[in-house]
Parts: structure tokens; sequence; C-alpha cells
């Protein structure tokens, strides 16, 4: 019982470990994003994104965050079906009572961000490394024209319905991740704690707004 105790927390710390760091991964990924409404060219958002293509440090990084992504996504399911387990099913309704919303449906708003990516990537990813895209020339060189593949994708009111909600349920996530993530990390004080609480909502309030920004402002525009 000892030895699982102590597995189910190293899960909880590595996984808050990595969940705080892909949180640098929605911070510069909604940056280069962000750049596609400041530019009817397009051309900030394609110089970015052909510099984060063809960089050889971001690249192998990528693959860093790809693994921390599954990692968080398997600690998560692992650490969810051991509560489960461990927990009778008259305590677990009780506690789950105290529970905000989120705390009790963390499992499933995730899974939910999860299928989400899946089509994200299938959208993107994959069709910007193997898919045909056109290019487009500026004054500083030719480059594959990603930023119109957003901008159509965006054009579509039923893709962009499940993105905002997508990112609201992110936003979310966020908020109950961020503060229980230090919490695995035994990081409580009563004088920190309200601290790092408002951090994680003004974080996830920002990163919700300026994701949900993007599209909407493409279709409506």
């Amino acid at each position: 019982m000892v030895k699982i105790m102590y597995a189910s927390i190293t899960k909880k710390i590595v996984m808050s470990l990595v969940g705080l760091f892909l949180t640098s991964f929605l911070v510069v990924h909604m940056s280069i994003n962000l750049l596609i409404l400041f530019d009817d060219t397009r051309q900030l958002f394609n110089e970015a994104a052909h510099f984060m293509a063809t960089n050889p440090f971001i690249q192998t990084f990528q693959w860093i965050l790809f693994i921390g992504f599954v990692l968080h996504i398997i600690l998560g399911l692992v650490l969810q079906i051991q509560n489960w387990m461990a927990r009778p099913i008259g305590y677990d309704r009780k506690g789950s009572s105290e529970m905000s919303f989120f705390s009790k449906y963390m499992i499933h708003t995730g899974a939910i961000i999860f299928i989400f990516l899946l089509f994200h990537f299938a959208n993107f990813f994959v069709k910007a490394k193997f898919g045909h895209l056109e290019e487009i020339t500026y004054e500083s060189g030719t480059f594959e024209d990603l930023g119109i593949l957003v901008v159509q994708l965006f054009q579509d009111g039923g893709y962009v319905a499940f993105y905002v909600i997508a990112i609201l349920l992110l936003g979310f996530h966020l908020e109950h991740g961020f503060q229980s993530a230090f919490q695995s990390l035994g990081l409580n004080h009563s004088k920190y704690t309200p601290v790092i609480k408002v951090v994680g909502t003004l974080f996830s309030i920002a990163i919700t707004l300026g994701y949900i920004a993007i599209p909407l402002v493409i279709y409506f525009s």
C-alpha cells in the first residue's frame, strides 16, 4: 500500500512538472499565431512559421514537447484509474461533492482537449509537414503560405465553434491544473498559495482569450 502511495505521488509530481513545462509551448504557440491578426499579408506569421520549421533546435524541442504531451496524458489517465479503484463508491461521492466542477471532471475535459488536439494536429501539422502548401513571395524571400491554411480553416463556422469550446475547456483545465501542480509539488503556503491561485487564474484567462481571438477575428472579419 505504501509503495502504491509513493508511486502515485511520484506520478503526480512528474505530471505536474510536465504540465508546467507544456505551458511554455502554449505561450510561444499563441504568440506566433496572434501575428496573423496584425498583418493582412500574413508575412509576419509565415516568416515566424518558417523559422520554427527550419530551426534545428526548435525542431528537436518540438519532439520533446510531443513526448511531454503524451506523458502528461498517460499519467493523467493512470492516476485517474488509480483513484477510481482506490475509492469506495460512497466515499467518492461524498468527496466529489466538495470539489469544484472542473476538479471533478478534470479527466473528462482532458479527454475532450486530447480529441481536439488530434483534429488540430491533422489539420495543421500533418498538412504543413506532408501536404502541399502554396508559396508566397515577399521582399524577404519566398515562404510556404501556412497562413492561408489558418485563414481558410477558421472561415469554417463549425470548426470555429469546436475550437472555441475546446479552448474554453483548456482554460478551465489550466486554471485548476496550474494550482494543483504546485500543490502536488508540495509548494503550499498560506502566504504564497493565494498568489499562485491568482497567477494561475490570470494565466488561464490570458491564454484562453488569446487563442479564442484568433478564429473569431478571422471568421467575423
